[in-house]
């Protein structure tokens, strides 16, 4: 089948803009293990990020998640989106085909992520693959890891799989396997990241930070570089789906503070690259801290980070088509099945809203002058107030004055 999308390396200034994003961050936090983790993994992790235009939540934009269903071989205590049983209306194999080609169409887009539920209970999802690599995607999971077998890592690799994201809650079976609600959940995802590391397949590591596990995060930094992770996303706990059943684990703001300053210190010495997720005053605390705080740097740093991505680059689709900005932004957009994904991601006035961070957000968030490396997270705001463009009651940032005049395109 003929290539849809454009390969990762096309044009060279993504490779470029992807490079000076981890070289800026390196160092903005003092990364010692910098020069290591480029020649081990720094090239390895360029088709993972494939059209990336930067840094952000949810790793970088742009690109499209798909939760191609909602069964799920576990019950997570935390799962935004309540896995466990197939939802009667997912897509089918043909629906899910016309819908890959669709998103093909978008030129930013040049990798697809496959997340659940657990993506490796659907039947035709190495098909699925596969017909997504044949239209030029670099295709990436997210899983619990548990059904990856040596096989199974083997048959990912020959569909395309450049990086699994293996969800990690612990540096031990009793609080992984309690949030996992499986007594054999840590064991079995750790023969799936044996496997994953002995295919070649780029490993990353995805943590939530709740309460349960808050005090063990360096310990699990620390798990995720004995095992090889290259990447590793650190999610806060979002009370949506499942996790509203325990929102009273999720990080107040002295506790977001405290994560965000605390994961910079630790990426001195770590050597896998550590992204929060849900998160984005991480970077706005990052230029404060080295004072980099005038308009010259701002504008710089724009090109490179990006803070909240939802709708800005990132897409999050139902099992069912229907099309969020992220998956703790639970507004719909439309429904593949029933309109394009081109047409829907491009004349949604929920996307446009999103995407014009400087008059649209609401309170703190909008009068702030980091909201375009920032933006808050959307959605702990939509958690909160109900208001997918309120401003995010866990931002710590003192330094908010009104936007200042922009002196430079941030959309290069």
């Amino acid at each position: 089948m003929q290539k849809i999308c454009k390969p990762f390396y096309w044009p060279p200034s993504l490779l470029l803009k992807q490079a000076a994003s981890a070289l800026f961050f390196g160092y903005l936090v003092g990364w010692r293990r910098m020069p290591e983790w480029f020649f081990r993994a720094g090239f390895k992790a360029m088709p993972v990020s494939a059209g990336a235009i930067g840094m952000g939540c949810i790793g970088f934009p742009s690109h499209p998640a798909w939760e191609v269903t909602s069964a799920c071989n576990l019950k997570c205590i935390h799962c935004h989106a309540s896995g466990g049983q197939r939802a009667d209306d997912e897509m089918d194999t043909k629906e899910a085909k016309q819908f890959i080609r669709d998103l093909a169409g978008v030129s930013d887009f040049r990798m697809l992520v496959y997340t659940g539920g657990e993506p490796l209970v659907r039947q035709d999802i190495f098909e699925l693959m596969e017909y997504s690599n044949s239209v030029g995607f670099k295709n990436v999971i997210a899983t619990n890891g548990t059904l990856i077998d040596d096989r199974v890592a083997q048959e990912l690799k020959k569909v395309g799989l450049v990086g699994a994201a293996v969800s990690l809650d612990a540096p031990n079976p009793e609080i992984h396997d309690f949030v996992r609600n499986s007594s054999r959940a840590y064991e079995l995802a750790m023969r799936g990241i044996r496997a994953i590391n002995k295919a070649g397949i780029l490993l990353q590591i995805n943590v939530t930070a709740m309460e349960h596990n808050f005090n063990l995060l360096g310990e699990i930094i620390d798990v995720a570089d004995q095992l090889r992770s290259s990447i590793m996303l650190m999610y806060q706990l979002v009370p949506v789906g499942r996790g509203q059943g325990i929102e009273d684990m999720t990080l107040d703001l002295d506790q977001n503070k405290k994560l965000l300053t605390f994961l910079a210190e630790k990426q001195k010495t770590a050597h896998t690259i550590v992204e929060p997720v849900a998160g984005p005053q991480y970077w706005p605390y990052l230029l404060e801290k080295n004072g980099m705080t005038s308009d010259i740097a701002i504008s710089f740093a724009e090109k490179l980070f990006h803070g909240c991505s939802a709708g800005r680059g990132f897409v999050y689709i139902k099992p069912n088509g229907d099309v969020w900005p992220c998956p703790f932004v639970p507004v719909n957009c439309g429904n593949v099945k029933q309109s394009s994904f081109l047409k829907i991601w491009s004349d949604s006035q929920v996307f446009k809203n999103l995407r014009d961070r400087e008059k649209l957000l609401h309170g703190k968030c909008g009068d702030c002058r980091y909201n375009y490396i920032c933006g808050g997270c959307r959605g702990r705001s939509m958690a909160i107030s109900g208001d997918y463009l309120a401003e995010d009651p866990s931002c710590f940032i003192a330094d908010r004055p009104r936007p200042r005049k922009k002196l430079v395109d941030i959309k290069g």
